[in-house]
C-alpha cells in the first residue's frame, strides 16, 4: 500500500546536485519549504528534475505520515483515560474517523498519479485525473484541518497537545504535497 520511502534515503550521495537544486526550487511554490527540501531531498536520484515524480514522492511522503498518525489516534482513542471530560473523547474520536478519510484521500490520489504514467493518458483525460488529485489531496488536507478544529474547545491537556501537534507536522507535509501537485498540475493543463 504504502511505497517504501528508504529506498533512496539511506544514500544521499547517490542524488546529484542538479536533481537536489530541481527539488529545492521546486519546494519553493510550497507554503512550508524547508520541510518540502528536507523530507524529499533525500530521494534527489529517484525523482531527478521530473515533476510529476516529486508530485508522487510529496504524496507518498504525506501518505505515510498521514498513515502513522491514523494509526497513533486509533491506537490513542481505545487507550486514553479521558477523565471527566467527555469533550476530549469526542473530539478524539472526531480526529480519528477524518483522518482515516484523508488517508483514504491521499492514496486514491497517489493511484491516480501512479496511473497518469502507466496509461496513455492524454489531452482531457489527463487533465480530468489531475484534477482528481488536486480535489483528493485538498479533501485531505480539508480532513486534517478538521481534526484540530475539533480540539478547539477542548480544554488544554497532554492529549490535545500531543494530537494537535502531530496533525499540525502532517497538514504541513500534505500542504507541501497539494502545492506540488498544482505545480505539476499547471504543466499539464498546459496545451
Amino acid at each position: 500500500m504504502i511505497m517504501d520511502l528508504k529506498a533512496h534515503s539511506d544514500n544521499p550521495a547517490a542524488s546529484n546536485s542538479s536533481s537536489t537544486d530541481f527539488i529545492r526550487i521546486s519546494c519553493k511554490a510550497t507554503l512550508y519549504p524547508d520541510l518540502c527540501y528536507t523530507s524529499l531531498a533525500g530521494y534527489a536520484s529517484a525523482v531527478q528534475a521530473d515533476p510529476a515524480r516529486l508530485a508522487r514522492l510529496a504524496i507518498t511522503v504525506s501518505l505515510s505520515r498521514a498513515h502513522r498518525t491514523a494509526q497513533y489516534l486509533s491506537n490513542l482513542s481505545r487507550t486514553t483515560d479521558y477523565g471527566s471530560d467527555p469533550r476530549v473523547a469526542a473530539a478524539l474520536h472526531d480526529c480519528s474517523s477524518v483522518f482515516g478519510d484523508a488517508v483514504d484521500q491521499i492514496l486514491g490520489s497517489l493511484h491516480q498519479m501512479r496511473h497518469l504514467g502507466s496509461t496513455s493518458a492524454s489531452g482531457e483525460s489527463l487533465r480530468f485525473r489531475m484534477s482528481n488529485v488536486q480535489t483528493w489531496m485538498s479533501a485531505a488536507l480539508t480532513n486534517e484541518e478538521t481534526c484540530t478544529d475539533g480540539f478547539e474547545d477542548v480544554p488544554d491537556c497532554t492529549v490535545k497537545t500531543d494530537v494537535t501537534d502531530r496533525v499540525v507536522k502532517v497538514k504541513e507535509v500534505s500542504s507541501n504535497a497539494l502545492a506540488l501537485v498544482n505545480s505539476y498540475a499547471a504543466k499539464v493543463k498546459r496545451p
